[in-house]
């Protein structure tokens, strides 16, 4: 099975997963697993100790919420780059966990100690965008979100008392409010470009954003695409109708939207500007142009599901 290290942002999910310490040291010994732990102390430091840590153990777990994920990612990719590939396990004690769900990781921690050290894996894809404040590109498992969706994101992130999926749901509500003029974007992916004035634009590995609303419902993350879902710009009562859509999973239904699939897209202001996240994390509050690729079968990961 080999050596594990476990990688804990203590201030994820409200310091819900500082507290956690205890019990996840306790079942991991109970079930026998060989590991040990290290605590993130600021913002990118997870990628540095995820680089590190790929040099000395067989296994890298996050154990906190899809930016501590992102970070480990990161940095996993960052030390495959350089010659060094480990596989990559999460622990969920964060706020949306939606890059778990995505690849079949449970968001609930006794069930994660257990997928742990059941060992199955499976490889998936990563995504990397250049752009914004990452010129030099940043790599994401879930999704990258531009224009509402993003704005939701840094919403949420200021609002301490709420978590989870209501906290999205009610900075979802606050952004109809404060975020309505789309910027007029050029898309280009399958060489086509395209002009219009887009509410939003996920590119997605996974399935959700948001801990509950189902931006593409059918992604599969080992397929060697990003399943795409654009919005036109909507007047605010619609914004409200769609968000209900996007949490069944309905929305490609409806004549705004526009859904695709391509390993390879180019986003860019023609008036206006693109926030913009990669797993939750911010890319740019006022960005003119991401270029996102797919690398197929970037990293393994160990899930409930295996590979074939």
């Amino acid at each position: 099975m080999g050596k594990y290290r476990l990688i804990v942002n203590p201030v994820a999910g409200g310091g819900t997963s500082g507290q956690s310490i205890p019990d996840i040291e306790c079942r991991l010994r109970e079930s026998g697993l060989d590991f040990d732990l290290v605590q993130t102390e600021r913002p990118w430091h997870a990628v540095e100790l995820a680089q590190a840590a790929a040099a000395e153990v067989d296994v890298v777990v996050a154990v906190g919420g899809d930016g501590t994920a992102n970070e480990v990612l990161n940095g996993l990719m960052l030390a495959k780059n350089a010659g060094r590939s480990v596989t990559m396990g999460i622990l969920c004690v964060g706020r949306g966990n939606d890059f778990a769900f995505g690849v079949g990781i449970p968001i609930e921690l006794t069930a994660g100690c257990e997928v742990l050290t059941a060992d199955r894996r499976r490889t998936i894809d990563v995504g990397r965008v250049v752009g914004g404040d990452f010129p030099e590109g940043r790599y994401f498992g879930n999704g990258v979100g531009i224009g509402f969706d993003a704005v939701v994101g840094f919403v949420a992130a200021k609002m301490k008392h709420l978590r989870g999926f209501i906290g999205y749901f009610v900075a979802a509500i606050k952004t109809i409010f404060v975020y309505f003029k789309a910027p007029l974007v050029q898309l280009i992916f399958d060489d086509q470009p395209m002009n219009l004035h887009a509410l939003m634009v996920s590119v997605m590995n996974g399935t959700r954003m948001g801990g509950g609303f189902m931006m593409a419902p059918n992604a599969v993350p080992d397929d060697g695409v990003f399943d795409l879902c654009i919005a036109r710009q909507v007047s605010r009562p619609r914004i409200f109708a769609l968000m209900l859509k996007f949490m069944k999973g309905t929305q490609a239904e409806h004549p705004t939207i526009t859904t695709g699939r391509t390993n390879r897209i180019t986003v860019t202001a023609v008036e206006g500007t693109l926030p913009a996240h990669a797993d939750g994390e911010t890319l740019c509050t006022e960005g003119r142009k991401l270029e996102l690729e797919i690398i197929p079968s970037a990293i393994e990961i160990v899930s409930t599901v295996t590979g074939e």
